[in-house]
Formats: C-alpha cells, sequence, structure tokens
C-alpha cells in the first residue's frame, strides 16, 4: 500500500498564484526597458542570446508566452516544495452561498438523479453505471504502485467493461456486488487517515448514494498520493533545485530575452551599496576601493538587505519572485526588530545608570509579543501607546524591588511620548538603528546594540 506508514501532512500553506502575476508585471516592466540582451546564466557562450545587431527585434508569440508561462509554473511549484514544508495540496470548495457553489450543487444532484431513475427504470439502463465503473477502474488502477500485477489484473478482470455491459444486456449484472469489491479495494489502498471514509461506505445499502461517495472518497484519496508524491520527491528536489532553476530561466530567458532586467538593475545597485559600505568600513572614499575586491556574497547580502527595505508596491527581481511572500514576512519581522531595539534604547536612557541588562532584557522580550505581527495593516501608534505603558509600569515595579524610588507621572508622559513618536518618519533613533543594522548585515556581522 502506497500509505501504509505515512500520516497526513500539516497545516496547508497555499502556493498563491500572486507570485505569477508579480512576476509578469515584472517581465511587462522588464519588455519597456531599452536595454541590450544580456548574457544568460551560465558561462557558456554557446547558450548565450545573440542576434545581429542590424536585425529587427523578434516578436514575443503567443507559444512563447505560454511556454514562459508553463516554466514559471514548474519553476514557483518546484521551488514551495523545497522551501516550505508543510506545502501540500488541497481540494478546494467553492464558497459557501456562491453562485460557482449551486451550479456545481445543481449539476451533479441532476446527474446523480438521473443516474437513479435510470436504474430504477423496468428494465434497468445501466450505460451511465457502467462508464462510472469504468472511471473506478481506472482511478484504482493510478493508485498502484510498480510491482503490484496480481492486484492491478485482478482489478481489470472483476471490473472490466465490455463483461459488465454483456451482463447488462442479460440483466444479470450484479452492481451492490461490484460496489462491494470496490470499497473492499479502497480500503486496501487508501491512507489511514481515509480508513472512517471507507468504513462509511461499506455502511451505506442506496447503490446510488453509494456511488456518490465512492467518487467522493476517491478524490481525497487522490489528493492523498499528489502529497504523498510531493513528500517523496522533496528530497531529491531539494538536491536538484539550483540546477532546475538556472534551466528554467535559461529557457525563460531564451524565450524573453529582457525577462531579468530588475534582476540586472538590483544587481548593480547592489554592487554600488557595496562598494559604499566597505568604504565606510575601511574610512576611505567610495572610489578608493576597487570593485574586484569585492565578493559575490558581499554584493549578495548587501542586494538582500536592500531588498528587506525596499517598498513592495513596486517591482521586485525576477529571480527572487519565487520567495517573494518569504521576503514580505522577513522585512515585517525586521521591521519589529528595529522597533524593539529603539524601545530598549529609549528606555535604558530614560532608567540611566540603574539600568540593569536583565530588565533590558526584558523590556525587549515585552517589545516583540506586543508588536508581533507587525505589518502594514498593523495599528502601531496604538501598540506604542500601550507598549509604554506597560514598560513604564515594569519600570517602576524593578525600581522599587530594588528599594530606588518610583518615576512619577512627568517621567511617564517623556516615556511615553518618546515611545509614541517612534511611528512618525525619519524619526532619529530608529534611523539610527537602521542604518547600523544595514551596515552590518551588508558587512555580514553581528549587530550590537
Amino acid at each position: 500500500m502506497p500509505f501504509s506508514d505515512d500520516k497526513p501532512f500539516g497545516n496547508e500553506d497555499r502556493h498563491s498564484d500572486s507570485d505569477g502575476s508579480r512576476l509578469s508585471e515584472s517581465m511587462a516592466c522588464s519588455s519597456s526597458d531599452s536595454e541590450s540582451p544580456r548574457e544568460s546564466f551560465t558561462s557558456d557562450s554557446s547558450s548565450k542570446h545573440a542576434s545581429p545587431v542590424s536585425s529587427p527585434p523578434k516578436a514575443t508569440t503567443f507559444d512563447d508566452v505560454m511556454a514562459t508561462t508553463r516554466n514559471l509554473s514548474n519553476l514557483l511549484l518546484a521551488h514551495e516544495i523545497v522551501a516550505n514544508e508543510n506545502f501540500h495540496l488541497e481540494t478546494i470548495d467553492p464558497p459557501k452561498n456562491s453562485l460557482e457553489r449551486q451550479v456545481k450543487q445543481i449539476v451533479h444532484k441532476a446527474f446523480w438523479d438521473r443516474l437513479e431513475s435510470e436504474l430504477k427504470a423496468d428494465p434497468p439502463e445501466y450505460e451511465h453505471a457502467i462508464r462510472l465503473f469504468d472511471e473506478i477502474k481506472e482511478i484504482l488502477l493510478s493508485f498502484l504502485t510498480p510491482g503490484t500485477n496480481r492486484l492491478r489484473t485482478q482489478i481489470c478482470e472483476v471490473l472490466d467493461v465490455d463483461l459488465i455491459r454483456q451482463q447488462a444486456e442479460h440483466n444479470a449484472v450484479d452492481i451492490p456486488k461490484l460496489g462491494g469489491y470496490i470499497v473492499n479495494i479502497m480500503s486496501k489502498l487508501c491512507a489511514p487517515v481515509r480508513d472512517d471514509d471507507v468504513k462509511k461506505l461499506k455502511a451505506s445499502g442506496d447503490i446510488v448514494q453509494m456511488l456518490r461517495d465512492v467518487f467522493h472518497v476517491l478524490d481525497l484519496m487522490k489528493m492523498d498520493m499528489v502529497n504523498y508524491t510531493i513528500h517523496n520527491i522533496r528530497p531529491q528536489l531539494q538536491r536538484q533545485l539550483a540546477d532546475y532553476e538556472r534551466v528554467k530561466f535559461q529557457e525563460i530567458l531564451e524565450k524573453s530575452p529582457d525577462a531579468l532586467n530588475q534582476t540586472t538593475k538590483w544587481i548593480e545597485q547592489s554592487l554600488k551599496d557595496a562598494v559604499e559600505a566597505k568604504a565606510q568600513e575601511s574610512t576611505s572614499s567610495a572610489n578608493g576601493v576597487s570593485v574586484e575586491n569585492l565578493s559575490p556574497t558581499l554584493v549578495l547580502n548587501s542586494g538582500f538587505v536592500k531588498l528587506l527595505d525596499m517598498d513592495y508596491h513596486g517591482v521586485v527581481p525576477e529571480t527572487v519572485i519565487t520567495d517573494d511572500q518569504r521576503i514580505v514576512d522577513l522585512k515585517n519581522k525586521l521591521h519589529q526588530v528595529k522597533f524593539v531595539a529603539c524601545v530598549c534604547l529609549i528606555t535604558q536612557n530614560a532608567m540611566g545608570p540603574v539600568s540593569t541588562t536583565g530588565f533590558i532584557d526584558q523590556v525587549r522580550d515585552i517589545a516583540a509579543i506586543l508588536l508581533q505581527g507587525l505589518n502594514n495593516t498593523f495599528n502601531l501608534k496604538e501598540a506604542l501607546t500601550a507598549l509604554s505603558s506597560k514598560i513604564f509600569f515594569e519600570m517602576n515595579k524593578s525600581l522599587t524591588e530594588r528599594g530606588l524610588p518610583a518615576l512619577g507621572t512627568e517621567a511617564k508622559s517623556l516615556l511615553e511620548g518618546q515611545i509614541c513618536i517612534l511611528s512618525e518618519k525619519n524619526h532619529p533613533i530608529y534611523n539610527l538603528v537602521d542604518s547600523d543594522l544595514q551596515l552590518h548585515c551588508a558587512l555580514n556581522r553581528s549587530v550590537t546594540w
């Protein structure tokens, strides 16, 4: 049995179509640029896009667009399988009370009502039922693994459509018996999580309802098989993902030579930022730093730090579109870390010499909790107001426990004001933390405040 030892995966982390649309937007912006075609990822000159200077630009055909779309879809899916350990697929039902759901229910009801009327006719009509058994046979055969030839032969013999049709012509077909056989085979092939669903099929006496339920459980089993396959190919994809993505991007580049314009601009800007960061570290002018001395790691660090600080309403580099949502999440997390660092600095300054490392660590933990989930929809001002009140309470509590005088209302107002204005743009403390963080991250060094 293919699912004998497997358990259902965790919560679904679905792959969003917004990645594809964002990449399409990026490619659309790139196509409008007037840059010359660039070299491919590989160093092989034979794989580079080359055309005579005098030749007119090649028109993009519909087939090229569809081929690029397929490459992008495969690339996004493979990357998501590797990057997200909880990735799996689920059957998506239309929303409740939606038109799509109503139409689906009406069509399904009409189909099963017709089947029921045909089986109850005198004489019964079996043609639609035979087609269903043929479809069930193909689904069951798709669940079999290589080497299960005996079971494969048995299923083909019992669910032989030609034989069932001959029996139906002589009114000798035993549909309940065929249904019982199908349920028995399903119980052998299903994952453990589907055992209860299959047992309920055995308790059904209505053959039409049983067939209806059989198809429902088979749909669930097909999704289990897909997720089982994903689970099995993940280790292989992890080993080959880099080469696979390089090949896919190369195929995209061959179809659309300007497909990586945004990535080129991003790398060029990263190179400039890395030069400036290196120059600032060596306390020399940017002109005194040689580009040849910069490592690729330093340039990439600078580029990714810049990604975490960029405006995500714009266009992202095409080569990182597969991790677009993860970068947004990291950006929000980094934003939270900056605010926590600012709050700690303000609190330490407010307490002065009586501040202790243990208390600042406590403030850090409190701020991290109250500012958790920081994003564009987060009401930062309200959160900072609540945070300042909590910190002031903990400050007086710490001072009282050490036998020191508590702070008054004036100190409270000052602390709340300093913390609440962190939400304003170009706050000096926030800008200081931000610049220090970017410099150290770009140089791949730890940050100490």
